[in-house]
């Protein structure tokens, strides 16, 4: 079996029934063994030890988890395999994947089943020699309680100025039951040997001492470790995780905060406040904060040396941070933090509109999508009423404000303020175009404005400025009621304001296209994306309440306006509109390439606005000379229209489109798409057919086969010249399953060679559009080797060996496997 066919053989295994995939495992167990060895990082020689005699074993560890392997492999005890297990953890697997980092168990494992009296262990190449050069400090703490006096010496002098005193005397009695108080004796004095060393601890060495003069050492250590405190092994490795690291670090579930924050009084946690974007600096402190139920003094202590950062990260704010000196002071930034804690009911929502400021940033991050809140601020908004100057005043007093959502609504509402009070919109600015979301005190203002009564709103929106109307109409959603007192009050140039975006809802732009209005129309042309048949149907004047009109001027300008790099098909969706401004426009910015497209402009012309109207445009001198000269001949002929007709149809001629779809394709791209780009609409009937009887070219065959338009029936013909999978682009097999206009059972049993079919299923079945087709085409691929290959493993072996070279579909491969090794007698 070659590399190239190693891949299929784990779904061979799968396919095949369990007595025979056991037989064809036994058989193919050198290239088992090898990716199994790639698969886990460990040596072949030593995963066939491992995983034992049998093909049952082999198909075993073929599905199992790395991880749970590795596991397994660490409690045999052995040193070798130790070692090995040990490295491979870091190893990536052919996937790129990393394992090692999320195997906390691995090293604990292997403790557990080691027997220190193997010399092997502590040899040059032996596990304890290698912890000691490259184990990190988190991987080094399971060796505190573990069967190596060296390694607990090794790593309580590496950490124990980190250790919480409880951990540290578990390492003193580990020490003790394997090397008694003479143990802890030497190393005491070895660390007070050490030059320029710290330790870090002073009483722990003193209690190593006393513990070593005592008659039970043991006895005597535990007497003084504190009982039930750092016993989860999870709890300390997150707390060393964040003493040495600033990266984000999981929380341990359970966590007893009190022993954590006497660990902060004795060694307290760096708070450096963070350099530059991203960056969290040294500020351990905040990591803590991160997790859930960190307690409100630590949070706040972390808050006042970082209080941006802090309020960013902290799973719980307290309040009185947002409405400390550091918020007052713009240290702040509320962002995310207030909605979430709103949310969550951990921020009253009253509180936060009465006490936090300034009020811009309050009203900036509140979540109004959540109704309590709205709740709240109509509450306070009923203070404004109806009076639009009350509205008015505080837009005009919001980008200042200082103080609270709730002052600043009493004082836009108090008359008797001494502050100017506004009748009209303060610096009022025009509508943009495309528009462009609210920022500042206008987005703050059109959140708390959508909060207000329906009563309120019609009475405010009349005083709007454009720039407001446009703002409340596409990115607001204010009721019919509101929306038609915008209308009233501003007219047709709202709805054109709100037509110049993308961000429409599929009822705005259902709305907006019905009103059949000309500007509206020609923003929605314009900005919208709009389908393309909706551009025709404005290009052909035909209204959405009925009737036709000529095209307005406001459409013409948009065609005479649209980038034709990118978006050229907007005036080709023209070609059959007849309208003569549309077909003026057209030609006068466009060079028609294809015969067809012009004919098919100057039929649609003439159908509309008859023979003057071709005049005119045959008078623009934008087409060839000979169509001219034929067409003029033809307009005083009384069957001139019908005689143009038949000339555009033998242009349109299948034969016609075959001879130019077989052409080489330019630098500017395929030939399909030069057509369907001049409006020609494809003849696929007659393009089946020219595949079949051999007149379309396959290069012209793949460019239609691209196509989210291209017949099933057509790709069914192709798949027998399946293509090579493209890493780096996407192969028309897989365009067309995504499509849906074929299925993986088509790949099964149409694709060929077998090799290519396998590639582009196994892409199919692991892409997330084919997770519903997954398991019916495993029971059809299932019962087609079942029925062909039967539980004859020569049989399964034969067609893993045929597959590099076989150029038949994956059916015919099963088919002929089995011939081969059942030949008929």
């Amino acid at each position: 079996m070659t590399h190239r066919s190693a891949t299929p053989l784990p779904l061979a295994l799968r396919l095949a029934a369990p007595d025979t995939a056991d037989a064809l495992a036994e058989r193919q167990r050198p290239e088992l063994l090898a990716a199994l060895s790639s698969r886990f990082g460990l040596p072949e020689e030593m995963v066939e030890t491992l995983i034992g005699p049998g093909g049952a074993a082999l198909r075993a560890a073929l599905d199992a988890d790395p991880a749970a392997f590795l596991l397994r492999a660490a409690e045999t005890g052995d040193p070798v395999i130790a070692r090995a297990v040990w490295r491979a953890r870091y190893r990536p697997a052919p996937d790129r994947t990393r394992r090692g980092r999320d195997l906390p168990d691995l090293l604990p494992a292997i403790l557990r089943a080691a027997d220190p009296t193997d010399p092997r262990w502590e040899a040059e190449d032996g596990l304890v020699p290698v912890l000691q050069e490259e184990a990190t400090g988190c991987e080094l703490l399971p060796t505190l309680t573990g069967p190596f006096p060296q390694l607990i010496s090794f790593t309580l002098v590496r950490l124990a100025r980190f250790l919480p005193l409880p951990v540290a005397l578990d390492a003193c009695i580990a020490l003790v039951q394997l090397a008694g108080g003479e143990g802890l004796l030497a190393f005491a004095d070895g660390v007070e040997r050490i030059e320029d060393f710290d330790l870090g601890r002073p009483e722990l060495l003193e209690l190593m001492r006393a513990a070593a003069a005592a008659d039970d050492p043991e006895a005597f250590l535990r007497e003084r470790r504190p009982a039930g405190e750092w016993t989860d092994p999870a709890a300390l490795h997150a707390l060393l995780r964040v003493r040495e690291t600033s990266a984000v670090v999981a929380a341990p579930d359970a966590l007893d905060w009190e022993p954590v924050r006497r660990e902060h009084a004795r060694l307290p946690f760096e708070t450096e406040p963070a350099r530059g974007y991203g960056r969290h600096g040294s500020n351990r402190l905040l990591q803590l904060t991160r997790w859930e139920g960190c307690p409100a003094d630590l949070v706040m202590e972390s808050f006042r040396a970082d209080p941006r950062s802090t309020a960013r990260y902290a799973a719980e704010l307290p309040f009185e941070a947002l409405k400390g000196p550091e918020a007052a002071a713009g240290r702040v930034e509320f962002g995310d933090v207030l909605a979430h804690g709103i949310r969550a009911g951990r921020l009253p929502v009253d509180r936060a509109l009465t006490e936090l400021t300034p009020a811009p940033e309050v009203l900036g991050a509140l979540p109004y999508d959540h109704e309590p809140t709205r709740k709240a601020l109509a509450g306070l908004l009923d203070r404004l009423g109806t009076d639009p100057v009350n509205w008015l005043t505080c837009y005009a007093r919001m980008g200042r404000a200082r103080g609270s959502v709730a002052e600043l609504i009493d004082d836009a509402a108090s008359a008797t303020s001494r502050q100017k009070r506004n009748t009209s919109w303060p610096r009022p600015l025009e509508a943009v175009f495309p528009a462009t979301p609210p920022e500042a005190s206008r987005a703050a203002f059109l959140h708390l404005f959508q909060c207000a009564s329906e009563e309120a709103q019609i009475a405010v929106v009349p005083h709007f400025d454009p720039r407001a109307v446009q703002h409340l109409l596409v990115y607001g959603d204010p009721a019919p009621a509101v929306r038609d007192a915008v209308i009233a009050a501003h007219g047709v140039a709202a709805q054109a304001a709100q037509a110049a975006t993308t961000a429409l809802s599929p009822e705005k732009l259902a709305y907006l296209l019905d009103l059949d209005e000309p500007q509206v129309d020609a923003h929605l042309f314009f900005y919208c994306g709009i389908d393309q048949r909706e551009r025709e149907r404005m290009l052909a004047g035909r209204l959405r309440g009925g009737g036709v009109r000529p095209v307005p001027e406001e459409l013409l300008h948009v065609l005479r306006e649209t980038n034709l790099g990118h978006y050229r098909h907007w005036l080709i969706a023209g070609l059959d509109s007849g309208d003569l401004g549309v077909a003026r426009t057209l030609l006068g910015r466009l060079k028609l390439r294809i015969p067809a497209a012009r004919l098919r402009l100057l039929v649609a012309v003439w159908q509309r606005g008859g023979p003057d109207a071709v005049r005119e445009i045959l008078a623009m001198d934008r087409l060839p000379v000979t169509l001219r000269r034929q067409t003029e001949k033809l307009l005083d002929a009384p069957d001139g229209l019908d005689r143009l007709r038949a000339r555009l149809a033998a242009e349109e001629d299948p034969e016609k489109l075959l001879e130019y779809l077989n052409k080489a394709p330019g630098y500017d791209g395929s030939q399909p798409h030069k057509l369907t780009g001049e409006g020609i609409p494809l003849p696929w009937p007659e393009l089946i057919a020219a595949y079949r009887s051999g007149k379309l070219t396959p290069s012209a065959a793949r460019d239609l086969a691209e196509r989210a338009d291209c017949p099933r029936e057509l790709l069914l013909a192709l798949l027998p010249d399946t293509p090579e999978p493209d890493r780096y682009s996407t192969a028309w097999p897989q365009l067309a399953l995504r499509h849906g206009t074929l299925t993986p059972q088509d790949i099964l049993t149409h694709a060929a060679p077998a090799r290519r079919a396998l590639s582009h299923l196994s892409h199919a079945l692991n892409s997330p559009e084919q997770r519903a087709d997954r398991q019916e085409l495993r029971t059809q691929a299932a019962a087609l080797t079942a029925e062909q290959l039967g539980t004859d493993p020569e049989a399964w072996a034969v067609a893993l060996q045929l597959l590099p070279t076989f150029a038949g579909t994956l059916t015919e491969l099963c088919t002929t496997a089995a011939a081969i090794t059942r030949p008929s007698t």
